[in-house]
């Protein structure tokens, strides 16, 4: 099998002509509003477009009912690619043509004679460029992997294929995932869907912006310091970065590791919730792998009341803040009291935790890279010499006293949420910045130390180890998306994702077609 080069992209998928513009009420239908869209489908030929937007629990219900096929929702995929993919860069190797569909065929093949592949029967997914891939090129958006072609797939690729899933092709990331904008020396930059000026965020930037353009139903990522929280906020769409081993992250030398996990990304809750239903469950390999089934969250999200529950709004958290982001966020508020909620201005002491972000993240780095540096450091990003360097300063009292800090954290905001149980904020600093910029070095006239200060609204979150979801909330007087950070209890997924889509339904944001999609 081959894969597709960049200029090769655009060619893929081409059969399938567009016939129409996109419905935007299908983009972002409700569950109400779904029961319409399969109801149009199956009276009538839809369009590829159409296909391309509607929900992926949708497609799933009408791919198990026979009422349009995987060789049909494969088709419409590609044609989205062939038209959009150019405008944003997201999809930087796309399997070839006829594999796929000969893979979505075999899919079809295989419900004819009554075997229903899975939860994810013959749905494109999108899979991010630091998962590998067996076959398919990964690079890491590194030059030194830019040839890479992996022998076997990591455990979270290889459970979207046990679902029935596709693997349509690897997601643009910043080089190793570092840093929360979508650049590289290998594939250039990725750019934002609501404006092609802007940057999508990162690291799950590729999958974001393909998930929000209607080239992929569904997009994996993973999320360190914000990677599954960050694009979605910044190109419209939903993320959820889950509690350290909701979804074991092998094959890893970091076994024990609690800051990087993975997810996905959807264009709506229930997509996500469905998708995390694929990815969670326990791994024998990853000692820190909870229990509980997947399964646990493909039950109902509709249903819970919120009334009398008490929420916590952030007050400042002692960062800098675009004004825009600050005010839009705040006054949502209105919509968690018209859920029933107690609203409250509070948030917990979150001393140390940039400290400890950065303590273990500097250690994790080091030991990842520095043996890399003395042999390939002209190769690697100025992002990885500061973390090799700082890395190779700490030494083990100081990561035992920053132990007792981040243990000292976790308590105080478990204790903070014994009175709430969900805490609201941001989910970064900043609006989308310029694509050229790499990182923002100023908020609101205070300068930023390095690329990850602009984010410490994520990255403390990544300290305390508690699931948050990001959730489109607003649009910018500019037209940029903006999302809430909905942070849960510690291992409480599943009320995270319960609060974030009664937040969605409620809120019930005006639905604006991203600029790239035309």
């Amino acid at each position: 099998m081959r894969n597709l080069t960049r200029r090769e992209v655009l060619k893929a998928g081409s059969t399938a002509a567009m016939t129409v513009m996109l419905n935007p009420m299908l983009a972002h239908a409700d569950s109400q509003k779904e029961g319409n869209s399969v109801k149009k489908l199956e009276s009538a030929q839809s369009t590829p477009e159409e296909i391309c937007f509607m929900e992926a629990t949708a497609l799933v219900e009408l791919l198990r009912t026979s009422k349009i096929s995987s060789v049909e929702v494969m088709k419409a995929h590609l044609s989205q690619i062939a038209r959009v993919n150019s405008r944003v860069n997201a999809i930087i190797t796309l399997v070839e043509e006829e594999h796929l569909l000969a893979q979505a065929q075999a899919a079809d093949d295989a419900l004819a004679t009554g075997n229903w592949l899975g939860p994810l029967h013959g749905l494109p997914i999108g899979v991010k460029d630091l998962h590998a891939t067996k076959g398919i090129r990964t690079t890491y958006g590194s030059p030194l992997h830019k040839d890479e072609i992996p022998t076997a797939d990591c455990l979270l690729v290889e459970r979207e294929k046990n679902a029935g899933g596709i693997v349509i092709g690897k997601t643009n990331v910043p080089e190793f995932g570092l840093g929360s904008q979508t650049f590289n020396p290998v594939f250039g930059a990725t750019r934002n869907p609501y404006d092609l000026t802007k940057t999508c965020g990162g690291s799950t930037g590729g999958g974001s912006v393909a998930a929000a353009c209607g080239m992929v139903p569904l997009a994996d990522g993973s999320d360190y310091g914000g990677s599954l929280r960050n694009p979605p906020n910044f190109c419209g769409v939903v993320g959820l970065r889950p509690s350290p081993g909701r979804v074991p992250n092998t094959p890893a030398d970091l076994a024990w590791q609690p800051f990087s996990v993975l997810g996905g990304v959807a264009r709506n809750v229930k997509d996500l919730a469905y998708f995390l239903s694929v990815l969670a469950g326990p791994d024998e390999r990853i000692p820190i792998s909870l229990e509980q089934p997947g399964s646990l969250f493909r039950q109902p999200l509709e249903g819970r009341s919120f009334k009398g529950v008490r929420v916590a709004m952030f007050r400042d958290m002692g960062l800098p803040w675009e004004p825009e982001v600050k005010e839009t966020v705040r006054a949502q508020g209105r919509v968690f009291e018209s859920l029933g909620c107690i609203v409250e201005e509070a948030e917990p002491d979150f001393q140390d935790a940039e400290e400890c972000f950065l303590a273990w993240r500097h250690w994790a780095m080091e030991s990842r890279f520095g043996d890399l540096v003395a042999t390939k450091g002209d190769q690697l990003s100025e992002y990885v010499h500061w973390h090799v360097e700082e890395g190779r300063k700490l030494t083990g009292p100081y990561l035992s006293r920053v132990e007792i800090r981040r243990s000292a954290l976790y308590q105080r905001v478990r204790e903070f949420m014994e009175k709430y149980e969900f805490f609201l904020l941001p989910v970064n600093q900043v609006l989308p910045f310029d694509v050229t910029q790499h990182y923002p070095t100023e908020i609101n006239g205070v300068k930023m130390e390095n690329y990850l200060a602009w984010m410490k609204s994520a990255c403390y979150i990544t300290a305390t180890g508690n699931p948050a979801a990001s959730v489109p909330c607003a649009f910018s007087k500019s037209g940029l998306p903006i999302g809430i950070q909905i942070v849960g209890r510690n291992h409480a997924d599943w009320s995270v994702l319960q609060m974030a889509f009664a937040f969605q339904q409620a809120r019930n944001l005006e639905k604006r077609k991203p600029v790239a999609v035309g």
